[in-house]
């Protein structure tokens, strides 16, 4: 099994296969971590999640895969919105918490500041800026299902610079990371 490490490294394996075709472009790619979160009315569920992307200009819509091993997947399939956060280059604290920790177990959101935004879903008070919208659209896309989410309030928060997969490399998913042939990151 090939592991994508640190960009511009790849680990080996134990089966001395050659790695699979997007280990080069994956192992180079750098890309900011964002804190999703989910209230399906009943609890509050958030996971660090690298693989959310604008996927259009007009109208705006954002893709947001979340795994289905993930606690938040659960809850954002019952939420009619979800609220999307990048993160400050100085917030690894937060990172670890919506990374290393599940909500099965723990209730994150009692170990942050935190309010209910426009569409119900939570909104972390510290972050470098937060985007919430509504789910219109959900996708399987294999070990993840595609969230596409229309924007309705956002802003700009108080902490400086961009927290990137980088940054968030020595943290250890509270999930188990899919074991296949591909690359695998948080």
């Amino acid at each position: 099994m090939w592991r994508v490490g640190l960009p511009g490294t790849v680990a080996g394996t134990t089966d001395r296969s050659p790695p699979p075709p997007e280990a080069g472009l994956v192992a180079r790619t750098d890309y900011p971590l964002y804190v999703v979160a989910a209230s399906d009315g009943a609890e509050q569920s958030g996971c660090l999640a690298g693989f959310v992307t604008q996927c259009s200009i007009q109208p705006a819509r954002f893709l947001v895969c979340l795994s289905l091993e993930n606690h938040t997947f659960r809850v954002a399939l019952e939420a009619g919105a979800l609220s999307l956060h990048l993160l400050g280059s100085g917030q690894h604290d937060v990172a670890s918490l919506f990374a290393e920790l599940t909500g099965d177990t723990v209730d994150k959101f009692a170990r942050c500041a935190w309010h209910a935004g426009a569409t119900g879903a939570p909104v972390l008070d510290q972050c470098a800026a937060y985007l919430e919208g509504t789910v219109v659209d959900r996708v399987e896309v294999g070990d993840h299902v595609a969230f596409v989410v229309a924007p309705v309030a956002g802003a700009e928060g108080p902490a400086p610079g961009l927290f990137t997969w980088r940054d968030g490399s020595d943290l250890t998913p509270a999930h188990p990371v899919p074991s296949d042939d591909g690359p695998t990151r948080p």
